[in-house]
Parts: C-alpha cells; sequence; structure tokens
C-alpha cells in the first residue's frame, strides 16, 4: 500500500513527543448503555475534555513546536471561526508567539470573546470561512506571517493522528474507528496510525449531508491512492456541526483519506441532535454537533460496523453556545415524546379549565404552560381552546393522557410541530 509521504506513523509518534505535558492526554472508556442500544460495544474517546474543549490544540500546538525562531519571530496568522481559533491562540500565547486569528464577521460574541482572551488579535471579516481565508492569506503576506492551516498541513495532521495512538494503546481491542469530518485533518491523523499499527481496523468518517465536502473530494476513490491539486467546493445551509462544515477539503487530507479510509458516511443534523441529546442523557457530557458527528453516524447507519466487536469514536469537541445546546434539549424532549403541546376544545363554562388540569394531573401529566383562547379561534361562541405544554414519561404515556382526556370528555390532538431535517 502507498502511503502519503508527507505523513508517517514516525511523524505522529514525535508529534506525540512534542504535545506531551501541554495537552490533555483524554480519557476514553466504554459505554455500556450506549452498546446496547447501538448492538455493538462502543468506546468513547473524549477529546472535548482538552483546555479548550477541542482536540485542535494537538495540531496547532505541533504545528508551532516545529517552526523556526524566525518563523515564530515573524508571529502566525490563522482562520477559524471556533476551535482551531481558541487552539492557535493559546498555545501561541503560552510559546510567547505573536497571534492573529481571522474570524468570519457573524462569529458568534462567545466564540470571539474566548479566542480574545487567550491572547490573540482578532480580525472580523467576511461573509463566510471563504472570504475569512482570503483575509488570513492577504494579511500573512502582508506581514510575513507563517499560516496555520486547521486541516491541510503534515505537522497539523500529525498532531491529531496522537487521537489514535493514545486510543488504541487504552483499547487495543478496538478493531473500527468512527471519526467526525470537516476538512479530514483528525481523519486522516488517525487513518495513518490506524493502518500502521493495525492494518485489519476499519475507519469510517462522518460528515454532515449538508457540508459534504470530503465526501466529493473522494466520491468513488475511497482506499484507492489519488492525488488532486484542488478539492471540489460545496455550498449549504446552516448546521449544528458548523465545526465541520468546511467549503473544500484539504489536498493532504484528502489524498491521505482515499488511500487510508474504508468509507465516508454523511448524517443528517436530526442525527447529530439526538446524539448531543444522548450523550448529555447517558454520559452526562456536554458535545458539540460536529464532536457529535460519530455516534449520529452509528445512529443513523445502524448497520454500518454491527460485524465489528468494538467501535471507537471519537468525541471531537465540546464547544457548543448555551442557547444552542438549550434548544438542542428542549427539540430532544419533543422528538421523544416528553413535552407535547396539546389542544383541547373546551366548552366555556366555569369548571371546564379545572376538570382539564384535574385529568392531566391524574394522568401523570406535568402542565409546564397554559394558555386559555377565547377569541382568535374558529370555533363556537360558547367554547374555547386551551393550549397546553405538558411535559410526560414517552410517547406511550403521553398516548395514555390523550385517552385519560377523551375518556373525561375532553378531545385533544397533540399541536403539529415541524422538526425536520430541512
Amino acid at each position: 500500500m502507498t502511503v502519503d509521504p508527507t505523513v508517517s506513523l514516525d511523524d505522529v509518534r514525535a508529534a506525540a513527543e512534542r504535545i506531551a505535558g501541554a495537552v490533555e492526554r483524554t480519557p476514553s472508556s466504554r459505554s455500556h448503555t450506549l452498546g446496547e442500544l447501538l448492538g455493538t460495544d462502543v468506546v468513547l474517546k473524549f477529546e472535548n475534555l482538552q483546555f479548550t474543549s477541542s482536540f485542535k490544540e494537538r495540531g496547532a500546538l505541533n504545528k508551532l513546536l516545529t517552526l523556526s525562531d524566525a518563523e515564530r519571530a515573524c508571529g502566525v496568522i490563522a482562520m477559524s471561526a471556533g476551535n482551531h481559533a481558541q487552539a492557535v491562540a493559546r498555545h501561541a500565547a503560552r510559546l510567547g508567539i505573536d497571534a492573529t486569528i481571522v474570524m468570519p464577521a457573524a462569529t458568534p460574541y462567545v466564540k470571539v470573546h474566548g479566542t480574545e482572551v487567550l491572547g490573540a488579535r482578532i480580525v472580523l471579516l467576511g461573509e463566510d470561512l471563504a472570504e475569512a481565508t482570503t483575509e488570513a492569506w492577504r494579511i500573512a503576506e502582508a506581514e510575513g506571517r507563517v499560516f496555520v492551516h486547521p486541516y491541510d498541513d503534515a505537522a497539523v495532521v500529525a498532531g491529531q493522528g496522537t487521537v489514535a495512538l493514545e486510543l488504541l494503546e487504552a483499547h487495543p481491542e478496538i478493531d473500527a474507528l468512527v471519526v467526525p469530518t470537516g476538512g479530514g485533518g483528525l481523519l486522516a491523523g488517525m487513518a495513518v496510525v490506524a493502518r500502521a499499527l493495525r492494518p485489519g481496523l476499519v475507519l469510517v468518517g462522518a460528515q454532515s449531508d449538508r457540508w459534504p465536502s470530503m465526501v466529493e473530494a473522494c466520491r468513488g476513490l475511497t482506499r484507492r491512492p489519488a492525488a488532486a491539486e484542488t478539492q471540489p467546493a460545496v455550498e449549504a445551509g446552516p448546521t449544528i456541526a458548523e465545526g465541520i462544515a468546511v467549503p473544500a477539503a484539504g489536498r493532504l487530507t484528502a489524498a491521505l483519506i482515499r488511500e487510508l479510509v474504508d468509507e465516508l458516511v454523511t448524517v443528517r443534523d436530526e442525527s447529530l441532535e439526538a446524539a448531543v441529546n444522548l450523550l448529555l442523557d447517558v454520559e452526562k457530557v456536554v458535545v458539540e454537533g460536529a464532536g457529535a458527528a460519530g455516534l449520529a453516524a452509528l445512529l443513523e447507519h445502524r448497520d454500518l460496523l454491527r460485524s465489528r466487536h468494538q467501535v471507537g469514536v471519537v468525541l471531537s469537541g465540546g464547544n457548543i453556545d448555551p442557547r444552542l445546546l438549550a434548544s438542542v434539549v428542549m427539540r430532544g424532549l419533543v422528538r421523544s415524546g416528553r413535552l407535547a403541546r396539546l389542544q383541547i376544545q373546551v366548552t366555556d363554562a366555569p369548571g371546564s379549565l379545572g376538570a382539564v388540569t384535574t385529568t392531566l394531573g391524574r394522568a401523570g401529566a406535568n402542565i409546564i404552560e397554559l394558555a386559555h383562547d377565547r377569541l382568535f379561534l374558529d370555533v363556537p361562541v360558547r367554547s374555547a381552546e386551551l393550549e397546553v405544554v405538558v411535559e410526560t414519561f414517552d410517547h406511550e404515556h403521553l398516548t395514555r393522557v390523550l385517552t385519560a382526556l377523551a375518556e373525561a370528555g375532553l378531545p385533544a390532538h397533540v399541536a403539529e410541530v415541524s422538526l425536520g431535517h430541512r
């Protein structure tokens, strides 16, 4: 098998020695509950427990440590809307290297602030990552700075590959890996290690179906040596997995992935939300949408790795906006039947509201909100409609609540809620 000579197992091992002690050797553990749910043993690698809550620290630090004294003196520049920005900012500050980070103008304040407090100069420019990248390269040339690419760089790839070194050392019984994939740095680095140490191990990359840049770059070429100077760009809509919403795959990373990886799959946002909720509910850990892509792939593609004995899943990051997390949690409650909005038509007479609340209480439903509308609905003048948000245990319990209301002469239905993929 021909392997791209720019990244080797020795490169990854050298990276591991360089970054040792400066990044976390994150824990990994078997999840019995997820294993029972998915029908195969699952080992989770908690990269969300890094200082900046992302694996990106590994590659960024390895790149910075390979710079010459002259390059350090020139300073560095990076383009990122989140995890890579914080990784470069943190370790550049530790090493006394001046750092500038270019971020799209619409980057959430929490991410801008989180990067700025780590010591970097922030430049907000461009409507998207592509325009921010163009500005970053312009500044690099104008100021003589070293560009630290988020994924398409051999030193960065080698640094990310240290995740696989740790995981396979701690769990040598793993026979498959599922890795979140955007530009491909993490998957490519882990693939270099896995193919060298465990040639028979199955490697799968998981990418958002709204930003399938690596899938497009590798279509029909998986496990075949091929190289391309440029990769096709994709344009897609918003996704919860913004950390892997990359418009174009890397040249280096795509070449390695074509050569070394068995399969690439895409996942829907609905599956990403389910994975985030499941990890919070089962493992009690907060993972961002991109970081949950590996688990989302196992949820959406149930037969993907059923024949494997033990599957390693990388939780690549935990930087999710608290408001977005709150929305994901509430939407998950709706999808699971644990939260529902009921519409109940009642007679506009004394005691009607009490009858509804009493029936709901006896059925075990917890009332969260209640709205009583007499005027703005097409119902008989002596009628009213109640809109009640209730908490239940699951879909089966919700059905029992609806039955109890009907038996009490209070027919109700669940209001339609659109939480689909598109």
